[in-house]
């Protein structure tokens, strides 16, 4: 089972914090290091939130192995063309280790604090798939045109072409939705979704499969991998103790009633119960699990599950 770690960048993740998560990764064998792309905080009232791309690209100057990439990029942030080239940029500064996460976006709050238009949730995946469209052609074609709802392109020649061939694995974030289906088994290398409990997971993996065989495409080409929280811990005392610091941050909650809420969805336990619990998901289709870290100044849990987890999910 491929494993990366994924970070909230805009709980006030710094740079310096950036650097060390980073060197973190590569030292400790995880795939690959990935952000989330926000620019106003979730968790806290207020934090910082550098620039998802740009860190990437800051990122990708200074590691050597670790892919890197956003979960996920919103449609409703960028113009496709913009994000194409940005995507590009990174993608020659890493030596083709990025991948390109994008999403329809969901966070209003957000929205509505920088002036994003916020759209209804029909015409925001509508612009979704017009922008997934728009990239994948931008990276694969030369002198196009498209004309839709949202954007107008003339001879569109993106150069450089990327670094990857054909293009940047791209990943879709969604929930599985029918219609998300079928535009990712038209374009998506790969298709991420939440953690959810196995059953809503397995149909979500039905779904990919059967827009898969509508599009006359083999459904094992799509890779399947899932976001969840991770909390990992020496002993059950380690585990409530690393869930009683996030509580902290938050400002609210119980760590016990945390965990029974979320045990069905989260990665919550020992090394060897977390090692179950991904191997439930192997056995569900899941190629990948992105493992969220929601107190990134927890370096020893990092440490942890690269020293005895990961050699457990080979």
């Amino acid at each position: 089972m491929r494993a990366c770690l994924l970070i909230e960048g805009q709980e006030g993740v710094t740079w310096d914090d950036w650097v060390r998560l980073a060197a973190l990764v590569e030292r400790h064998g995880f795939e690959g290091l990935f952000r989330s792309d926000h620019y106003t905080a979730i968790v806290r009232p207020q934090a910082g939130a550098l620039d998802a791309w740009a860190t990437l690209a800051g990122l990708a100057a200074i590691t050597e192995r670790i892919r890197l990439g956003t979960l996920v990029s919103p449609a409703t942030f960028r113009h496709p063309s913009l994000l194409a080239r940005m995507a590009v940029t990174v993608d020659h500064i890493s030596r083709g280790r990025v991948d390109v996460g994008m999403g329809s976006g969901w966070y209003e709050r957000e929205h509505v604090e920088h002036g994003f238009p916020f759209l209804d949730s029909k015409r925001r995946f509508e612009l979704f798939a017009e922008q997934v469209e728009i990239v994948v052609r931008s990276w694969t074609e030369q002198a196009f045109d498209h004309d839709g709802e949202a954007y107008e392109l003339r001879d569109q020649t993106a150069l450089p072409q990327p670094f990857r061939k054909p293009h940047p694995p791209l990943v879709l974030g969604g929930t599985v939705k029918p219609r998300f289906a079928a535009l990712a088994a038209r374009y998506a290398d790969e298709v991420n979704t939440l953690g959810a409990p196995n059953d809503e997971l397995r149909e979500r993996k039905e779904r990919l499969d059967d827009a898969c065989v509508a599009a006359e495409r083999d459904p094992a080409t799509l890779g399947f991998s899932v976001m969840t929280a991770c909390f990992v811990g020496s002993d059950e005392a380690d585990v409530l103790e690393r869930i009683g610091r996030f509580v902290a941050i938050r400002g609210e909650g119980d760590p016990a009633t945390l965990v029974a809420e979320r045990a069905d969805r989260w990665l919550v336990g020992t090394v060897d119960e977390v090692a179950g619990r991904i191997q439930e998901l192997r056995e569900l289709g899941v190629t990948r699990v992105f493992l969220q870290h929601l107190n990134h100044t927890d370096d020893e849990m990092v440490e942890l599950i690269g020293a005895e987890l990961l050699p457990l999910l080979v």
